[in-house]
């Protein structure tokens, strides 16, 4: 809302700030025509503000304006408020003391940081709190300097347009592409693979420089090392690039056209220039272009479509709502009075005075506090970071420790900073960060089969680290199929029957209570089938109607017959559609008997407004008067069908004397001029939205997980609270505070709050409610309902949630859900009756609306995340075998086993596929039995995992390649005490007579091909140990004998693909050439065969020991 005292003059501006472009023509008194600021198309109509009197000062306010002393204000001085920016200055507080001198001071400071940007986002927060619909129209014009009869004038607008700004909604600054594309390419471990490539080049060029072209190998691995950079950083660009933008989706409800009325003149501008103030026109099939006070009406209905969300939708709020000038209720949401922003004109006509503009609106709101909501890092994300830390820091300590010791021993620098680059290339797993992402990409399809779209891969494993689930009802827990399901007329209950055949009537269909209930529900409906099912059971035809009139129309026509032709007999004259002020619907009808010349109001709503409407009860026929033992009755109907679940609606009849309403009478639904009051009450009927069947067996399964389910709805408190307790979120026994003191017959308060084990909260409550209190309640109550809610409530749940330390997945579907939905740790969407803003918002879509699918993707998160470890782990194991060559090779000097181009066939050509097949491995054990994932405890990479890996799993391959290795030498003339201290001769190249064990001579091309060799067998000890390793890690806890071997046909087929790429490489003619790999006996794929098989017996036995043993020693340190 717009505060004519926003700005205050000051006399001192700083020196060197330049005042705005035009000031200078208005300081002198010159209209200023470019008054404007550059980029801004002025308003048709707009004319620059006339010169300003002498008497007056302007302020301009500019971002940084220092203030050197407070101005002093004389009573006859006039503020002026200029080119005001909302972006500019909602950061600035105004304070105003008063002198004793009597003047005042004004003082202006700049709110810095994320405090002010917090406290913005806490007041975007807070309810609605307005008063433009109670104003009268003169209070009205006055505020807003305008007229109900000519709008606003042209210089004003003008001056409102510099300083709101333009009626739309501002996106918020996003990060640049290219910023984004540079993250990928330098980010985590990408950096030291960066500086290794830096200096194989070097390396490489001083080789060049000195002449010696002999080996490339340097340049071969630099060119290898950025394609694996610029490779994996496009992939992980690709993924990040999506279209997530929210306040897209809010621009697309942005009206292009609007007519405004301006110096009594009518025509049409852009929306985007509208302003507060300006008198407005809107007709059918406009879309209302800002929040607007109705002035005058005729007709006119609106839509709110746009603002649909459960607690709205309850009010029914996706009908036609008629807009008139009076103030019909004290809230801004419920009032006639108030045409909001993006809501759509159906029929009619109206003009308003705009009371608010773009981000000002509602819904502008809503984008701003979407868009204001930060983005926290997933749980994977977090621990994907926790681990790159790591392995950067080993990295760099072990590389840096190598580099040290080399030029201790006498290596030349350029000599040493390779072997740091050999152990960084070595330690580094180049391949994780692709698979870890392949991972999550193959889960989502998974999911995607199973009615889950995950938008954001990440969220995938979040959803498995979930602790609590905050679901919408209507849709979600439930069919959004309504059914009857019971009456109560002539004072007892009866359960409906909407079987076809009327095999189950349960009750008297000869009642004349019975026939004027039915023929008030047929008639007083707005629902009708689809053409063309006459043959279709009644049960299963499509209705044109919101889900409460459809179960209606569809009992009434089991039970009466033709509805259509039952309605075309009594002709209906007049209607009020249902509306959240009046909470009933209304329509008059003609009577059949062409002889009877009354007329029939019939009536439905809200059981309690129906009931105040009428002054007679209809029992047994009889119209009897309505007394306080009726109401009774009533209220005890009322209650009970209320406790099972039930939406309750109330019906009543009044037949209009004909002296007084004659046939042709104009009945006046807007002026009304019939009676509405002293009817005769009917009866109730109640209808469930049945739960989905697969519900109650998904809330057990996350109970049994150890996560919490809260119900948010906008439905009223008691069926809220009775279809949690169907549906299992409120446990069998549980009780509420109001049913412990029911029980004990004791008053509310005396209750211990802690003795509920259940809890069902209001939005009227949460709205009084401290965030400290509702935390502590969240903290109270394992079993939480909210009733009642609003969007801004849900997104302060979710806050209270996440302040508990818990992963919260939260449902949405309409526009207002986005905020809660970014908010979440992950946001899920409803794909059949969800927004695209909620859509956009959310990181997970259910196509089928389904809780049950959120359970699904939970279960298939918990298993990515095992799956997950299983494949780090697997990818660990070979670092150890990859870096003690390098570490023998410095120490005690022996020909270097293995090469660093051979290293990178390892991680991103042999392993990548049985890591990534570790992600089709099925659950070793039925995962949704244990508690939710710690993030700040289980983490993915934990000391356990690490130290097995390295330490004895990837210890044993160690010991594999060696002897493979050494046993290559040997047969070659090479005995392993002949190896020690042979480095510096094997690598001179003008050595050319080096003798053997034997006495046999070697030239250096010789030796050259023998490295080459040992390279490949050292290659290849690991490849077979590694096969063992994959098999292993099938199961963290189980055998794989009672995993099974052959299950996992994705990882059969892997490890068949290593073995093949592994004789491809040796064998291929022109790999000696190009990648260094030489052909090899047959004997030296044998030699690591046993030490693969020590590996999988070994890890039995830890197995073993962890299932037999649990909680103990053993547990605690060798389970992963």
């Amino acid at each position: 809302m717009s505060n004519p005292n926003y700005g205050k003059t000051e006399s001192n501006v700083s020196a060197g700030q330049d005042p705005p472009p035009y000031s200078e023509k208005l300081l002198s008194g010159e209209a200023d025509q470019q008054a404007l600021p550059e980029g801004l198309i002025p308003p048709m109509g707009y004319e620059a503000p006339p010169p300003v009197p002498q008497q007056c000062q302007l302020y301009y306010g500019p971002p940084g304006a220092g203030f050197s002393q407070a101005a002093v204000l004389q009573p006859p001085q006039i503020i002026i408020n200029t080119a005001v920016e909302p972006d500019k200055y909602d950061m600035y507080s105004v304070e105003m003391e008063k002198q004793s001198t009597g003047d005042m001071d004004v003082k202006i400071k700049k709110k810095k940081g994320k405090g002010a940007k917090k406290e913005k986002l806490e007041s975007m927060k807070k309810e609605m709190d307005v008063d433009d619909h109670q104003l009268s129209v003169e209070e009205l014009e006055m505020k807003y300097r305008t007229s109900v009869t000519k709008g606003l004038t042209s210089a004003t607008a003008g001056e409102i347009f510099l300083r709101d700004g333009p009626n739309e909604l501002k996106p918020p600054k996003g990060t640049p592409e290219y910023v984004k594309f540079a993250r990928q390419l330098a980010g985590g471990l990408q950096c030291l693979m960066w500086v290794a490539a830096a200096i194989c080049l070097i390396a490489f060029g001083i080789q060049c420089g000195q002449g010696d072209l002999t080996s490339a190998d340097n340049l071969y691995l630099a060119i290898a090392l950025i394609a694996v950079v610029v490779v994996t950083g496009c992939f992980g660009y690709y993924q990040e690039f999506k279209s997530t933008n929210i306040i897209a989706s809010f621009k697309n409800l942005v009206p292009q056209q609007a007519t405004v009325i301006r110096d009594g003149d009518k025509f049409q501008i852009n929306a985007n220039q509208l302003v507060v103030g300006d008198l407005v026109e809107i007709k059918g099939g406009d879309r209302v272009p800002a929040d607007i006070r109705i002035i005058t009406a005729q007709g006119c209905k609106v839509c709110k479509e746009s603002m649909r969300t459960e607690p709205f939708m309850s009010l029914h709020y996706k009908h036609p709502q008629t807009r008139s000038p009076e103030c019909t209720h004290e809230s801004p949401l419920e009032t006639r009075n108030i045409a909001f922003f993006s809501t759509m004109c159906l029929e009619g006509t109206a003009t308003g005075i705009i009371v608010n503009t773009g981000d000002r609106t509602i819904i502008g709101r809503i984008a701003s506090l979407a868009s204001g909501v930060e983005n926290e890092k997933t749980p994977i994300a977090i621990e994907i970071e926790h681990f790159v830390d790591i392995i950067a820091g080993l990295a760099i300590f072990f590389g840096g420790t190598f580099f040290i010791v080399a030029m201790v021993i006498g290596y030349q620098f350029l000599k040493a900073m390779v072997f740091f680059m050999a152990i960084v290339v070595a330690y580094v797993p180049e391949g994780l960060l692709a698979t870890v992402t392949v991972c999550l990409s193959l889960t989502a399809k998974r999911l995607a089969r199973k009615n889950c779209v995950v938008k954001n891969l990440e969220a995938v494993e979040t959803l498995g680290s979930t602790s609590v689930i905050c679901s919408d009802k209507t849709g979600t827990l439930t069919q959004n199929r309504m059914t009857v399901a019971h009456l109560w007329f002539d004072n007892q209950i009866h359960t409906a029957d909407t079987t076809e055949d009327q095999s189950g009537q349960s009750f008297d269909q000869s009642s004349e209570t019975w026939r004027a209930l039915c023929k008030v529900v047929s008639l007083c409906n707005r629902a009708f089938f689809k053409s063309g099912q006459e043959n279709v059971p009644i049960p299963k035809r499509i209705v044109i109607g919101d889900a409460s009139e459809t179960a209606l129309l569809k009992f009434s026509e089991i039970t009466l017959g033709n509805v259509m032709e039952y309605r075309e007999r009594y002709k209906k004259v007049c209607e009020i559609p249902f509306n959240s002020t009046n909470k009933f619907q209304l329509s008059i009808h003609e009577l059949e008997d062409p002889r009877d010349q009354r007329h029939l109001l019939v009536m439905k709503g809200a059981p309690e407004r129906i009931l105040e409407r009428c002054s007679t009860i209809m029992i047994k026929g009889q119209e009897l008067p309505l007394d306080e033992q009726w109401k009774e009755a009533f209220q005890t109907a009322y209650m009970d069908l209320g406790g099972l679940g039930e939406r309750v609606l109330g019906f009543c009849h009044l037949y209009l004397p004909q002296n007084e309403f004659p046939r042709g009478y104009n009945f006046d639904c807007e002026e009304i001029n019939f009676p509405t009051s002293g009817l005769c009450f009917a009866g109730l009927i109640s209808m469930i939205d049945p739960p989905r069947a697969t519900v109650p067996d998904a809330v057990m399964k996350c109970r049994t997980a150890g996560i919490r389910v809260i119900m948010v709805t906008g439905d009223h408190p008691i069926t809220a609270k009775a279809i949690a307790a169907s549906v299992g979120i409120i446990s069998e026994g549980s009780e509420t505070i109001e049913d412990i003191a029911t029980r004990l017959r004791i008053p509310v308060e005396q209750v211990n709050r802690r003795d509920a084990r259940a809890c069902v909260i209001n939005g009227g409550q949460l709205k009084d409610m401290e965030s400290e209190e509702l935390v502590e309640i969240l903290k109270m109550h394992p079993e939480m309902v909210f009733a009642r809610t609003s969007p801004q409530q849900k997104l302060i749940i979710v806050e209270s949630c996440q302040k508990l330390g818990s992963i919260v997945a939260v449902t949405g579907d309409g526009v207002n859900d986005s905020p809660a939905l970014k908010k979440a740790d992950i946001g899920v969407a409803m794909g059949i009756a969800g927004s695209d803003a909620a859509k956009n918002a959310a990181d997970m879509i259910l196509l089928d609306d389904n809780f049950a699918s959120i359970v699904t993707g939970v279960e298939q998160g918990r298993l990515i995340f095992d799956n997950l470890k299983k494949s780090i782990a697997y990818t660990l194991t070979k670092n150890i075998p990859e870096l003690t060559p390098y570490l023998i090779y410095i120490t005690v000097s022996v020909p270097l086993p293995l090469g660093c181009i051979t290293i990178l066939f390892i991680e991103l050509c042999t392993d990548i596929f049985p890591s990534v097949s570790l992600a089709y491995e099925k659950a070793e054990s039925d995962i949704m039995h244990l508690k939710p994932r710690n993030p700040r405890r289980d983490r993915l990479v934990n000391e356990a995992l690490a130290v097995y890996s390295y330490f004895q799993i990837g210890a044993i391959q160690s010991f594999a390649g060696f002897t493979d290795y050494f046993t290559a030498m040997a047969q070659e003339g090479w005995f392993p005490l002949k190896c020690v201290g042979l480095r510096a001769d094997w690598e001179n190249d003008h050595i050319q007579d080096l003798q053997d064990s034997y006495g046999q001579e070697w030239t250096f091309g010789q030796r050259l091909y023998q490295e080459y060799t040992c390279y490949t067998v050292f290659f290849i000890s690991i490849e077979v140990c590694q096969i063992a390793d994959v098999l292993i890690r099938k199961t963290r806890r189980l055998s794989v004998f009672q995993q099974g071997f052959f299950r996992n046909k994705v990882l059969v087929i892997a490890i068949v693909f290593q073995i093949c790429v592994g004789c491809f490489l040796c064998y291929c003619p022109g790999m000696p050439n190009i990648f260094n790999f030489m052909p090899i006996r047959f004997q030296w794929w044998l030699v690591p065969l046993p030490y693969g098989i020590l590996i999988f017996f070994y890890d039995e036995i830890r197995k073993l020991g962890v299932r037999r043993h649990p909680g103990s020693w053993w547990d605690r340190e060798l389970y992963y």
